[in-house]
């Protein structure tokens, strides 16, 4: 079997909650050795974010921290300072999530830390970044989803802004974070040296804004809310059908033609107004409201089937059951399992980035808390069994 293609990096992750872990997972996942730093007796705080629970273990803990190693270290004490400072020495790459200035005053920030390890890449993921007038607040998913603006566009016309339902910009801040890391370890091949990447829930948020956001800079108008619909594009959102609900995404026009042929209403497609997608947009209203009466008139495994077989994007709406036990999410390995120390055999995501030689993996379950403690000093560090009883008594790990 092939190396994994990060089995030569070892990262230091200073980080909890969800952005940075998640980060790190995915790195781990290829086979980076991840060195989860926790606080002693409580851990990553999303240890106790539950129920739901699997075993022990909280179900929130156990989505971000696959093929990690735990280990307990208490930084508000010199000598966990230094053990720190000792580990990043060997590592590729430190991330850490807290509150601008913090690992100054813990004496891990990154001018101290590189200059013992000059080709350390040191990632600090925060709520709005190392500067700006915002620097000193604290972020968090949901406020930063207000702030960002993604909660003006999501939700029906009519009615209360909404958030995304699972923390987006955690999730999108860690996959950002994830690609710059790996950019900078690409540039230490030609340089020799690290560097600091500094990455703010804030800006991750603006950036996924894409079309949205150049829509905004081409009208100067704010985008509205459109519920399930598309602004850009019509027919391009979710229908009732006879039974059910059914999403169509049609963003051709050669796609609504062949749509107007199988659903048997040419009339629409004759129509000079819908004949483009820019017609069908500046009259979505009148399309829709024909539409919504056409899509009715079957249920929806009849349209599935219909529009899959000629080529008109169509998709079922799944609840979350229905979503992870598709034929093709278990065809993609999109759904694994694996043995926990204290929760028996758990299922987790898998890796979504299939790679021909080295492929992700889940190696392992999400490690209880401290679990690889005196292995690391031992092994990496070369704390003997006193030492180690000395730390441990006096609470530094």
């Amino acid at each position: 079997m092939t190396d994994s293609a990060l089995s030569d990096l070892l990262i230091l992750d200073l980080s909890r909650v969800l952005a940075g872990p998640f980060c790190t997972m995915l790195l781990a996942d290829y086979g980076a050795e991840v060195i989860k730093v926790e606080r002693p007796g409580r851990g990553d705080g999303t240890r106790a974010w539950g129920p739901p629970w699997i075993g022990e273990e909280s179900a929130y803990f156990l989505s971000a921290n696959r093929n990690k190693k735990s280990m307990t270290v208490n930084l508000k004490t010199v000598r966990g300072q230094a053990i720190v400072r000792a580990l990043a020495v060997q590592a590729d790459v430190v991330i850490e999530n807290f509150k601008p200035g913090t690992t100054e005053r813990l004496k891990i920030d990154y001018e101290r830390l590189s200059a013992e390890n000059p080709g350390l890449v040191y990632c600090s993921i925060s709520g709005y970044g190392q500067d700006g007038p915002y620097r000193d607040r604290p972020g968090y998913d949901f406020m930063i989803q207000a702030q960002g603006g993604i909660m003006s566009i999501t939700g029906p016309r009519e009615g209360p802004p909404y958030k995304v339902g699972v923390a987006i910009v955690d999730v999108t801040a860690g996959l950002y974070a994830a690609n710059a890391i790996l950019t900078a370890l690409h540039e230490r091949q030609r340089s020799g040296r690290g560097q600091y990447i500094d990455v703010a829930l804030f800006d991750s948020q603006l950036s996924w804004l894409v079309n949205v956001a150049q829509n905004y800079f081409a009208t100067g108008e704010a985008p509205q809310r459109y519920g399930n619909a598309h602004p850009n594009i019509v027919p391009y959102e979710s229908f009732a059908t006879a039974d059910g609900h059914i999403a169509l995404a049609i963003g051709r026009d050669a796609q609504f033609r062949r749509f107007c042929e199988l659903a048997q209403c040419d009339e629409l497609w004759q129509d000079e107004r819908f004949q483009t997608n820019a017609g069908r947009v500046a009259h979505r209203a009148d399309l829709i409201g024909l539409l919504q009466e056409v899509m009715r008139q079957r249920p929806t495994e009849e349209w599935l089937a219909l529009l899959a077989a000629n080529g008109v994007p169509a998709g079922p709406i799944n609840d979350i059951p229905s979503a992870l036990n598709d034929p093709q999410a278990q065809a993609r390995g999109m759904v694994r399992q694996i043995e926990h120390e204290t929760a028996g055999t758990i299922q987790l995501l898998g890796p979504v980035a299939k790679l021909s030689r080295t492929p992700g993996e889940v190696r392992s379950a999400p490690p209880t808390l401290g679990a690889h403690t005196k292995d690391i000093l031992a092994q990496r560090l070369g704390y003997h069994e006193q030492q180690i009883a000395e730390l441990r008594d006096e609470g530094v790990i």
